[in-house]
């Protein structure tokens, strides 16, 4: 919040010394609002400036936010889950290690139930079939590979959460002989080979993170067309200043090294991490996006979330700063993540069911103080919080509501905005096929590898591509394979060998990440400023053509199975309002068609509340029934 004095602007953080003769408010989903103060009474100034301060800044306890008021009277006719897998239950678990095939291998486990090991590891969780459960409760959980997925081939994607690195002798010597038998355990060439990657060391640090973030959203804060302009002279260099498109490309290489080693090398890969709940949730959903087209699917993609991130015990409550008590645990971890996968999707749209506004409203939600699903730190903290006797209200425990239900956001006109007209579905298996379907996935290793194409273009950043290519693609990645003859730069053939033969959009995906392939994701972080608008034009356009055009044969198909008398087959989900493209904007459906313009296609569920923000002030945290139609 920032307020204007003599046409000078300073952050507002505490008491009013002078009234201001402005209010400039940055929201959290970018956009920007200017409020007019100077014909307003002081005292009023004085009231409306204070209330916005206590329920934006001001640090609250937890059973204060906004979240228990809402769920104590939340309505009961919702839609649940919506075919989500939640991960709260022993089967959820088991029905996933039969999905992947990891049944052989991996066993899911009781050992914390009632939280006896941890109450920052979930109820539920899989481990390898050899770890004992004296050994899980020895070291409260720490220290034991835990699953999150089985490649087709066998290897597995396993993440730990490491030991404290300051620890006496005695101490370390005692934790350095348990790690050794637990490896021991995974680990017996040639047959179970493992690579472990420490991220703390091998990509940037959350603080660094949250820098580059902080950094970066400043560009898209833009009052008027003189500050946008203004900027857009050294657009290129403010964007490089950031860092934050270079970590992006950090972390989608890293993904691509983890995937190498699963589907080329055979060989489990332990991702290791202080706590195991931030870059490592990062890294494990990037694979199993690029890896497994099952998490490419809307509800595949909200269980992986569920799995990973929210039972996985990712503290949504202290990197999101819900509470405003300290920056110190801020980080964007998750956006990083949702960045990461526009990326993929920006690059392979067919190979996706849901579009890039999903992800949009997706990191909307982050922040909507309706859903409990992104407001916890674990399970634990949840599930005391949902039926504590200290929180109970007079008609039983809180009725947490899921963000996974979009029909309390949207109706089902809007929610047409976030599946994917052009999905590829996966054709069904034909049983004739079944035989040569068996070796698809190792089509890298049958065909010549191509020689690398030089790029005649320089990136965005102070790297050229090859030495790019050179740093962060030449390094040996398999550390704990015997193998004399295996080329240093596998990896980097690997990445040409994928990217030379056509795309199996059901198979493994692999994002470019050479020179300006990695973009800014323009509608989350452009959709509110309209001079950024290609009006008429953009993806939107095109795909309100291929629309048209996929309507017109859906009706002739329709037309010639009633002269055969036979049902129709297929279902075109048709995307509404994409009807004259030439007036829509290639932000669409979020763009603003000008400045204070009216509310757009498709509004953040927060728009109701800011229609009513002269009542703001009077509110101390309330009820206010916010599951009406959104639009």
């Amino acid at each position: 919040i920032f307020s204007v004095y003599d046409e000078k602007k300073k952050l507002l953080t505490g008491q009013l010394r002078k009234y201001p003769e402005k209010l400039i408010i940055y929201c959290k989903d970018l956009r920007v609002f200017n409020f007019c103060l100077r014909y307003t009474k002081e005292e009023e100034v004085k009231r409306i400036v204070s209330g916005i301060v206590h329920h934006s800044q001001t640090p609250k306890l937890l059973k204060r936010l906004f979240l228990f008021s809402y769920a104590s009277a939340a309505p009961n006719n919702t839609d649940g889950r919506n075919q989500t897998v939640m991960f709260e239950t022993l089967e959820d678990w088991r029905d996933e290690l039969e999905r992947t095939k990891g049944n052989v291998k991996y066993k899911a486990v009781t050992t914390n139930e009632g939280y006896r090991v941890s109450e920052k590891l979930p109820l539920y969780f899989v481990v390898p079939i050899c770890i004992s459960e004296e050994s899980i409760l020895k070291y409260d959980g720490r220290g034991i590979p835990i699953w999150c997925w089985s490649c087709h081939n066998g290897a597995a994607l396993l993440k730990m959460a490491a030991f404290p690195k300051e620890q006496d002798d005695c101490t370390s010597q005692m934790q350095k002989a348990f790690l050794d038998g637990i490896y021991k355990t995974i680990s017996k060439p040639p047959y179970e080979l493992l690579k472990m990657d420490d991220l703390s060391s091998s990509l940037p640090s959350l603080q660094d993170i949250q820098t580059a973030y902080t950094r970066f959203k400043q560009l898209f804060f833009i009052d008027s067309s003189t500050d946008f302009w203004a900027t857009d002279v050294k657009w290129f260099s403010l964007l490089e200043s950031t860092n934050w498109l270079e970590i992006i490309r950090r972390v989608l290489k890293k993904a691509i090294e983890v995937a190498e080693c699963l589907e080329i090398q055979h060989t489990n890969v332990l991702l290791i991490e202080e706590s195991a709940t931030d870059l490592c949730c990062v890294i494990s959903s990037l694979v199993q996006v690029m890896m497994d087209s099952y998490s490419r699917t809307k509800s595949g993609f909200q269980s992986l979330i569920q799995k990973e991130w929210v039972i996985g015990g990712h503290c949504f409550l202290d990197r999101c700063n819900h509470l405003h008590k300290s920056e110190k645990e801020e980080a964007p971890v998750f956006l990083l993540l949702l960045d990461c996968v526009w990326q993929l999707v920006q690059q392979y749209p067919p190979a996706f069911e849901f579009t890039e506004t999903y992800l949009t409203v997706l990191s909307d939600s982050l922040y909507v103080p309706i859903f409990s699903t992104f407001f916890f730190n674990s399970q634990h903290q949840r599930d005391t919080n949902k039926s504590g006797e200290s929180f109970k209200t007079q008609s039983g425990p809180f009725r947490f509501l899921t963000v996974w239900d979009w029909s309390v956001q949207f109706d089902p006109k809007a929610q047409a905005f976030l599946n994917n007209p052009f999905y590829a579905e996966k054709p069904k298996p034909d049983k004739s096929q079944r035989k040569t379907a068996r070796f698809k996935h190792q089509r890298q290793l049958s065909l010549p590898l191509t020689q690398a194409k030089p790029s005649t273009k320089r990136g965005f950043f102070r790297e050229e591509t090859d030495h790019l290519i050179k740093n962060i693609l030449g390094k040996r990645i398999g550390k704990f394979i015997n193998s004399s003859d295996e080329p240093p730069n596998s990896l980097r053939e690997f990445y040409d060998s994928w990217h030379s033969k056509p795309v199996d959009y059901h198979g493994l995906l692999l994002p470019r990440i050479d020179g300006p392939e990695i973009k800014v994701w323009a509608q989350r972080y452009l959709r509110w400023i309209p001079e950024a608008q290609l009006h008429g034009g953009g993806t939107i356009a095109t795909a309100a053509k291929i629309l048209d055009l996929m309507e017109e044969v859906q009706s002739l198909q329709v037309k010639m199975d009633e002269e055969r008398s036979q049902a129709v087959s297929g279902d075109i989900h048709s995307v509404p309002m994409l009807r004259n493209s030439a007036r829509l904007s290639s932000l669409f459906p979020f763009a603003l068609l000008q400045r204070q313009s009216v509310k757009p296609a498709l509004p953040t569920s927060t728009w109701k509340d800011l229609e009513d923000e002269d009542d703001l002030v009077k509110r101390d945290d309330e009820f206010v029934d916010l599951s009406g139609d959104m639009l």
